[in-house]
């Protein structure tokens, strides 16, 4: 292994600020692929909790009875398409909607007029306009349901806006992908650069290639661990602080494979992308003649 520092100690100085520079550039860097990973890997996830949020709502008639009630929300437990449900009595309807109007209507009418309902949560496979109008003419076949009310125009708008968010997602990724790749290999190169003089004269006294480039791309594959590491902890910091912000709902899209697979991933290009930018850029100060190291 060779001094690059030639025992001058502002040479050494100058050696670990460009070190520095270089792992804090490609940690920024990672950090922004991570986040934009975390996104990708829970797009399908984040999808699905939208749609499975979508819900309709069974108005029973009148006259139902315990018993009709308990058999109709039996027959939409089991129902594929039906995710969970809850009774609305109507004494909850009616502080349901004290609470959003300010008033006791019920004191001023002097009777409840709202009726006894189920809301139901769909399972995300169902969440389309085609899918609940098929369960609408199913559900007005019992007795029992006076009316199945639904938002038609929402759930359409929900399910357009999620195909092109996934389509813009997507695309966006690919090209922060490329990006960040350029921004890495650029970061590597100048730091290279700043070295080609101690590449020439390694040349000059008769190393072989390979032993110039193993060193630098050993040295590049360390800074590209260090790098992700500290990108991934960036990212853990995030992490545990939308957590407590948004409690549970935060952890069902944190989960360990999701970690691991987003670990596996930021090291994976840390390392691979830092190695072949060193390989590569070594290679073309190796190819130069003394005289153009200048230019």
């Amino acid at each position: 292994m060779y001094n690059t520092s030639w025992n001058n100690p502002y040479s050494s100085r100058r050696l670990r600020n460009s070190y520095l520079s270089t792992v804090v550039s490609i940690s920024l860097v990672l950090f922004m692929l991570g986040l934009m990973g975390l996104l990708l890997l829970n797009a399908n996830r984040l999808s699905r909790y939208v749609k499975e949020n979508i819900g309709f709502s069974v108005v029973l008639q009148d006259n139902a009875t315990e018993a009709d009630i308990a058999w109709v929300r039996k027959q939409l437990d089991v129902a594929p398409y039906v995710r969970e449900t809850k009774f609305i009595s109507k004494d909850a309807a009616a502080r349901e909607l004290r609470e959003m109007l300010g008033e006791d209507f019920v004191a001023f009418l002097g009777y409840n007029p709202l009726p006894v309902s189920i809301e139901a949560k769909l399972n995300y496979r169902y969440a389309n306009n085609d899918s609940i109008s098929l369960i609408e003419k199913e559900l007005y076949e019992f007795k029992q349901v006076r009316e199945v009310s639904y938002q038609k125009s929402l759930i359409g708008l929900v399910n357009d806006n999620i195909n092109k968010i996934s389509a813009i997602l997507l695309l966006f990724s690919a090209l922060l992908f490329f990006v960040s790749l350029a921004q890495i290999n650029n970061t590597i190169r100048l730091s290279i650069y700043s070295r080609r003089f101690i590449i020439n004269t390694m040349k000059l006294v008769g190393a072989t290639r390979a032993f110039v480039i193993k060193p630098f791309v050993a040295k590049s594959a360390l800074h590209g661990i260090i790098s992700a590491v500290v990108a991934l902890a960036l990212l853990g910091g995030l992490f545990y602080g939308a957590r407590n912000q948004m409690g549970s709902e935060m952890l069902q899209l944190i989960t360990p494979e999701v970690m691991g697979i987003l670990f596996l991933c930021v090291l994976a290009v840390g390392i691979a992308v830092g190695a072949l930018s060193t390989y590569f850029a070594v290679n073309k100060f190796l190819d130069m003649k003394t005289d153009e190291l200048y230019y």
